[in-house]
């Protein structure tokens, strides 16, 4: 009989009885833990996760800062318009992707529907504007000037138009005051993209999806400080997206306000008389072609001489800025960015490269004295230097005898800097000198002055120019043998012998290119802004500054003013007795010499002007004018592409801006009354107590008053004032045009 334990359970029932308990038991502790992670481990992550489904944000746009001038007056401001605005990802929500509802909108508005289709796709590779770059999941602005009809239209029929909005939103206005617009400058803004908030999330200043973020100009150099900061409020909400309560909100805090060193009325004025300078060029003749000059791009930089801040800087052709807020449209696009634009968007002032022709005799003749050739020695102005076969001419044949640089410089005698430069040439030993053994000093003397590098000024993409000295010779040699290797000829076209030759040796320094490369020409690269940083130091003594816009950032409230005080970049190599006597070369070029013929009449006595003339050769094209100026106080740059010589494209325009600056009449008279600026403005606009700047009022054109000052003075057949006869031995001589033999830009010896 088998034996059963009081409780009435067999060993087996027993067993089993343990095992279940176990399971219980494990069960029970696998919860346990897992509640443990899940509360004590990752509570806090949870705990926040849990808070974001149930809070939603509205983000409340920062208003941006404003760009001003130096007196106060907005070059960059912003308004309130009416902004219709569609959200892509309700659009996505329904059958047919939105499009009925893009079509009926496109009704309302007065659009055609396939354009507001292209306002809402999203850019890639492949996609051409006007597309959307910003983020898929922001409002996609379709206009910002609708009418209040037209936006009561949509709101009240908001069911007809799911995924629209139609609200009030300040929205980037640039005014262009006196008819400037200042648009290189300034730049634009665009919508920030996924890949700009991802990078900087983790930044002091991260961006919202909401942000409009500078793409160019000053709107870039400076976006931090004036995108200020959007306001976010946080709202509780239930399962259903009902509001229970506010959980949180932060104010937004406007953008600061950028006050620049740009005087708007001179802005005007440079704009205006480099726009009237390419027009009167493009009715004269190039004499080697015998069509009429192109003159199809350019720029004029004036800047203050003791500081580096910029009064103006103009770069043509332009645009207006105005054409980027609320959405480009594909006319405006292909307009701005098309083959056949000439590339309106670039900032020819410090993007623009060209070889500087004999402007930079300011550089040679610095070279030279350190090489110990003395400034007022005697050295033969030929009609022509000759180097084995080849000919180097110097303009028209002309020949001056012996003369001292200075009267090199007031004449621009080519063949004086060929001599030189050639001399040092060979005493560093030609073309296969020892190694350490070369002084180079005409090419140390270019990197002295600041060329070859960026010389700082706050704009983006500044580009560097070009110094070809023997490391860049090497550089570019390697980069490109192969290609010259192919295709060169020693008997060929004139392209193909050069290729030859640079295939030969292009990685030696030969006796032409140090030639060419002393008047400027071959394959010098300068930039307009790098020849204001030059003749800006010649004119203060010697020191070279940093070319800078910003001048100071006010807080939006007005309690906090940063200035943006001057940068010195060092100083020229050259001594103050060498100044001196450039400086007096560069008088002469005004009274007596290239430019005499564009400055008769100035009140030389009360406003003493300086100058230095450029004509540079480009391949394939027409010769690039260039004109460089200085007074005490301000210099002035311009130079027009395909234009002819420098005085003669851009010496009544350069006149006619400090004209302006100094209020000279056409007569020669100076009255202060009319007078832009008779010396920089120190001062910083007024800054009320709210927080707002005081601005003057904008009246008048500028411009126009500086053309109704000069119709009193005598013009000549071109209309260019005023003219004056030349003297048997200056004549209307301008910087050299070369007449040179073929192959003598690229030569062996």
């Amino acid at each position: 009989m088998t034996n059963i334990p009081e409780t009435g359970r067999t060993p087996r029932v027993q067993i089993r009885l343990v095992v279940i308990q176990i399971l219980v038991l494990s069960l029970l502790g696998t919860l346990g833990g897992r509640l443990w992670y899940l509360q004590i481990r990752e509570g806090a992550a949870y705990q926040k996760e849990a808070s974001g489904n149930h809070v939603q944000q509205v983000v409340d746009p920062a208003v941006r800062g404003d760009i001003l001038d130096a007196r106060g007056v907005p070059l960059a401001d912003n308004e309130t318009r009416l902004v219709v605005s569609a959200s892509r990802t309700d659009l996505l929500k329904q059958a047919d992707d939105g499009k009925a509802v893009l079509t009926k909108l496109a009704g309302v508005l007065g659009m055609k529907a396939a354009d507001v289709m292209r306002k809402v796709r999203l850019c890639d590779a492949e996609t051409p504007q006007p597309c959307w770059n910003g983020s898929p999941y922001q409002p996609i602005p379709i206009t910002d000037e609708a009418t209040a009809k037209q936006a009561l239209q949509i709101r009240e029929r908001a069911e007809d138009f799911p995924g629209i909005t139609a609200e009030p939103e300040a929205v980037r206005r640039y005014p262009g005051p006196g008819k400037s617009n200042t648009s290189q400058v300034l730049g634009y803004l665009s919508p920030v993209t996924d890949e700009e908030i991802q990078k900087a999330k983790d930044t002091d200043s991260p961006y919202l999806r909401s942000d409009m973020v500078g793409r160019s100009g000053l709107e870039r150099q400076y976006d931090k400080a004036l995108r200020g900061k959007a306001g976010v409020t946080r709202y509780e909400v239930d399962n259903l997206g009902r509001v229970i309560g506010k959980a949180r909100s932060d104010a937004a805090e406007s953008g600061s306000t950028l006050v620049t060193s740009i005087d708007s009325r001179v802005q005007r004025v440079a704009e205006y008389e480099l726009d009237k300078a390419m027009k009167v060029a493009r009715q004269q003749f190039d004499k080697i072609t015998g069509e009429n000059y192109k003159a199809d791009s350019g720029a004029v930089v004036v800047m203050e001489a003791k500081t580096g801040r910029i009064v103006a800087m103009a770069s043509a052709p332009t645009y207006d800025p105005n054409v980027w807020v609320g959405g480009i449209s594909a006319k405006d696009y292909k307009a701005l960015t098309g083959k056949n634009s000439d590339y309106p968007l670039l900032n020819r002032a410090i993007q623009g490269q060209a070889a500087p022709g004999s402007t930079f005799k300011v550089v040679s003749t610095a070279a030279a004295v350190e090489a110990g050739y003395p400034f007022d020695g005697r050295y033969p102005c030929t009609s022509s230097y000759s180097v084995g076969s080849q000919v180097f001419k110097n303009f028209e044949g002309e020949n001056f005898g012996p003369i001292s640089l200075g009267r090199a410089l007031e004449v621009s005698c080519d063949t004086v800097f060929y001599g030189l430069a050639d001399r040092e040439w060979k005493r560093d030993g030609g073309i296969n000198p020892k190694k350490g053994k070369p002084k180079d000093y005409f090419y140390k003397a270019a990197h002295q002055f600041g060329l070859g590098k960026e010389t700082g000024v706050d704009l983006p993409n500044e580009v560097t120019g070009r110094v070809p000295d023997r490391q860049w010779k090497l550089d570019y040699w390697k980069a490109n043998k192969d290609a010259w290797c192919k295709s060169g000829k020693k008997d060929g076209s004139y392209v193909e012998k050069i290729a030859y030759e640079n295939c030969l040796e292009g990685n030696k320094m030969r006796e032409g290119d140090s030639i060419n490369y002393s008047i400027g020409q071959g394959d010098t690269l300068v930039t307009p802004i790098q020849e204001a940083a030059i003749y800006g130091a010649v004119a203060n003594g010697g020191t070279m500054y940093q070319p800078t816009i910003g001048k100071a950032i006010v807080s939006a409230d007005g309690k906090s003013v940063t200035e943006i005080k001057p940068k010195k970049n060092g100083r020229l190599p050259v001594s103050q007795a060498t100044l001196k006597g450039m400086n007096d070369a560069f008088a002469g070029v005004i009274t007596r010499g290239t430019a005499a013929w564009k400055f008769g009449g100035w009140p030389q006595d009360k406003i003493p002007l300086h100058a230095k003339t450029g004509t540079a050769e480009v391949y394939g094209k027409q010769t690039t004018s260039w004109l460089a100026t200085y007074s005490k106080d301000y210099t002035v740059i311009m130079t027009i592409a395909q234009a002819g010589t420098g005085s003669g494209a851009s010496g009544e325009a350069v006149r006619n801006i400090y004209s302006a600056l100094y209020g000279v009449a056409g007569d020669g008279s100076v009255d202060n009354k009319k007078a832009l600026l008779p010396e920089p403005q120190k001062s910083l606009p007024k800054v009320r107590p709210d927080g707002t700047i005081a601005s003057p009022k904008v009246a008048g054109d500028p411009a126009k008053d500086v053309e109704a000052s000069q119709k009193d003075n005598p013009s000549n057949d071109d209309g260019q004032t005023p003219a004056v006869s030349p003297s048997p031995t200056t004549g209307n001589r301008d910087t050299r045009r070369r007449r040179r033999g073929r192959g003598s830009r690229r030569m062996r010896t």
